[in-house]
């Protein structure tokens, strides 16, 4: 496990898609301002599958996985308390000192049905305008990167960022955790958190959006962030089956086995992108792909698709057609969205989409939106916001604390 201060080599990396990306960009010393003119081309050298291919194809689970006598048993509800109130904060929050949380740590008290609960009770508070959360910002520098993001929490009693540099091919996660008094309470190392919060937030969505009753789901992409997406759908969604598809035949057959066993579902590796797909009442992509990996004319409603594994204006997973017979298409924050969504800024040029038509999250959780009757194909756009790092760390924190895990210190006395 590496530190705050030592981050574990690039090829062992949970969040491998965001590294990938930033690594390219490095390379290539991009000075490009996402305000400003669409990004170059990134490279992209290493494929998710090959990197992956290296490692052993049977992972122990992630941490609160377990096999489900169903798919539905135990999972988050809508209205479940609030996991992350005052109630949980106000010893960690009430003291003068500041927990720092390693990634083992993070490991043993992460549980998805809390995250899943967090995100949704963040991303409400959004919507209702208590929330606050600022994109995504990244300064380039000769062979290095910086990506800062931060929010403010207040139904978890906490703001903070979450900041990641990339250089020389190693990649370091913290969130930086401040009590609503100012004081610093926790650096969290934040690898498996953000897979685990963007797992959540896709599962925040597909319980909102999705058809009703049981559903095929799609996956496409099978990387460390494919894993966390497969653990939190099974939380909220009833699932007849989870196909899988990427490129490596091997790799997906290998993921396919160890996600049936660790999550008692039915898993098969499909045979192609169109196999996966056709007939699935949500599809998740998940991948580096600069361009779709799919095609519009095989998605029928009613269906939900959720593009999450691209972050950079000039990556689509989502071909502009889909975009445009979309009938609802929810983004995690309009303001992310435009800096960020490759799959509608190229809609948009394409003359497919206009901005108008985006719904946040936020407000659909808030109840600021109603579905349309029929509901047909609904597109959520996940690009990755740190409100949802703080609701994580919401639930870790006082977890944490409980156990006693991590190292304590007096930072500004």
């Amino acid at each position: 496990m590496h530190r705050l201060v030592a981050a574990r080599h690039l090829d062992e990396d949970l969040d491998r898609r965001i590294i990938e990306e930033h690594v390219g960009l490095v390379r290539e010393q991009i000075a490009v301002d996402l305000h400003g003119a669409r990004l170059s081309q990134v490279a992209n050298e290493h494929s998710p599958q090959a990197q992956l291919d290296a490692s052993a194809a049977g992972q122990l689970g992630m941490p609160g996985e377990h096999a489900l006598g169903h798919p539905r048993a135990d999972r988050a509800q809508p209205d479940q308390a609030d996991v992350q109130g005052p109630r949980c904060h106000r010893a960690l929050f009430s003291t003068a000192v500041t927990r720092i949380l390693r990634e083992e740590d993070v490991a043993e008290v992460l549980d998805m049905d809390a995250v899943i609960a967090a995100v949704t009770a963040a991303m409400r508070e959004l919507g209702e305008g208590k929330a606050q959360n600022e994109p995504r910002r990244r300064a380039f520098a000769p062979g290095a990167l910086l990506n800062v993001m931060f929010a403010a929490y207040p139904g978890g009693a906490c703001m903070g960022l979450k900041a990641y540099s990339v250089s020389g091919g190693k990649a370091r996660f913290l969130v930086t955790v401040f009590g609503l008094d100012g004081t610093l309470s926790a650096l969290i190392d934040a690898d498996l958190l953000g897979a685990y919060r963007t797992g959540a937030a896709t599962a925040v969505a597909a319980r909102a959006l999705a058809p009703k009753g049981p559903v095929a789901v799609a996956l496409i992409g099978s990387g460390h962030q494919a894993r966390t997406q497969a653990l939190a759908l099974s939380r909220v969604l009833e699932i007849s089956e989870l196909r899988i598809f990427s490129r490596d035949q091997g790799h997906r057959e290998a993921f396919a086995a160890e996600r049936a066993t660790a999550l008692g579902l039915k898993v098969v590796a499909a045979p192609s992108a169109e196999a996966a797909v056709r007939g699935a009442g949500v599809v998740v992509t998940i991948t580096t792909s600069t361009d779709p990996v799919l095609d519009a004319a095989w998605v029928t409603g009613p269906a939900l698709v959720v593009g999450a594994g691209s972050n950079f204006a000039n990556r689509s997973e989502i071909p502009a057609d889909l975009v445009e017979r979309a009938q609802t298409i929810v983004v995690d924050q309009l303001a992310t969205a435009r800096l960020e969504s490759g799959d509608l800024i190229a809609a948009h040029a394409a003359g497919k989409f206009e901005w108008e038509r985006a719904v946040e999250l936020g407000s659909v959780l808030a109840g600021g939106w109603k579905p349309p009757e029929p509901p047909g194909i609904t597109l959520f756009e996940s690009h990755g916001l740190a409100l949802w790092d703080l609701a994580a760390a919401s639930t870790v924190l006082p977890a944490a604390e409980a156990k006693g895990l991590g190292q304590v210190v007096e930072v500004f006395g």
